[in-house]
């Protein structure tokens, strides 16, 4: 295994072709291209790494993984009648869909139903309350507290977020939000920001494996739908290509990272803060079909 991460890594080090990162987000623009890390942590309780593995970077549109998971342990299976569960086949920030489908998200990891998740774990709360609680639950699915926001990337997004701001304001005037639109998107941006090294996100993704002696923080069967949505949904109008290519199921985020999970074997977190055309860490993506060729591993068997 670590033979196979440290070719891995060399390859993306050597790599003249890295992407672009997310320059429209002022902070995410001042990042280095050159970063690669990537951890392995398995079902028996190792963890491999190599390259910038605990260098902490914006994990963005992962968070949206353990969003998920807080939502249906506060709203259980009635979330399903506010956001599906379909491939978008368009952009992550994409307006015309919500638009189409009467603001009923396509899917929980696309931006528009992001918003209804980070909107359904609110409930109740203060957004502080709540955002501490979703730190509570990643810190505990990591077994590792020194996970945090980063204020200014939050403040960052918050300042450029145009369409975020647009899609909210539709989803409420269809009655899709509980809360004051302002406190969804302040939550949903300091939820994005949080800051991971590949480490602590390959640790904190375990709960996705389904594999004795991992943290059981939600039922197998959640475990294994929410997998089943990383598959189908989790890399925007990339996710076909990225089940082709890599045949596990994987989250992306614009800050470069990504989160894939083995059933049954292990979490991996790749980084490299530069994107294809669809949003998704470029050599993340190719480190992974690297990583599964070499493996053998796939869902598909």
């Amino acid at each position: 295994m670590q033979r196979f991460l440290d070719e891995i890594a060399e390859h993306a080090r050597l790599s003249p072709e890295k992407g672009q990162v997310a320059r429209y987000i002022p902070q995410l623009a001042k990042i280095d291209p050159d970063q690669f890390g990537i951890c392995v942590s398995t079902a028996d309780g190792a963890c491999y790494v190599a390259g910038d593995a605990d260098v902490p970077f914006s994990i963005q549109s992962v968070s949206k993984v353990f969003a998920l998971a807080m939502a249906l342990g506060h709203a259980g299976d009635s979330l399903w009648s506010r956001v599906g569960r379909e491939p978008s086949g368009s952009a992550f920030d994409s307006i015309v869909l919500l638009e189409r489908e009467q603001g009923v998200p396509r899917n929980p990891f696309i931006n528009a139903g992001a918003l209804v998740t980070t909107d359904s774990y609110l409930d109740m709360s203060a957004p502080k309350e709540a955002l501490g609680g979703l730190l509570h639950f990643i810190r505990a699915a990591a077994g590792d507290d020194d996970i945090h926001i980063n204020a200014t990337v939050a403040r960052s997004e918050l300042a450029t977020g145009h369409r975020n701001f647009a899609m909210a304001h539709y989803l409420a005037s269809c009655d899709n939000l509980n809360n004051d639109v302002d406190k969804v998107l302040g939550t949903y941006c300091h939820q994005c920001a949080i800051e991971m090294s590949c480490r602590q996100l390959a640790m904190a993704g375990r709960f996705l494996i389904d594999a004795p002696g991992m943290p059981r923080l939600l039922s197998a069967d959640r475990s294994r739908r929410i997998a089943a949505l990383m598959m189908t949904c989790g890399h925007y109008d990339g996710s076909g290509d990225f089940a082709f290519r890599v045949g596990l199921p994987g989250k992306s985020g614009v800050g470069g990272g990504i989160l894939v999970a083995a059933p049954g074997k292990a979490s991996i977190a790749v980084w490299s803060p530069g994107l294809n055309q669809y949003g998704n860490s470029k050599l993340g993506t190719e480190a992974m079909e690297a990583f599964a060729r070499m493996t053998g591993w796939s869902v598909f068997g």
